[in-house]
């Protein structure tokens, strides 16, 4: 009963376990933020792009 009540009280797991989430989280975030980046930036360089063979026609 005393090792039972020893494994009640111990916080280690639930401590990296909250770490574990915390971390998923800000990779979602980052991925998310990052997706988005890339689309905008892929559309400005198309656009660029576009425009510079324009002038040399």
């Amino acid at each position: 009963m005393t090792k039972f009540r020893k494994m009640l009280k111990d916080n280690k797991g639930a401590t990296a376990i909250e770490y574990g989430l915390i971390a998923a989280l800000i990779a979602v975030a980052a991925i998310t933020a990052m997706s988005g980046l890339g689309s905008q930036l892929n559309n400005t360089l198309s656009t660029v792009s576009d425009k510079m063979a324009n002038k040399k026609a």
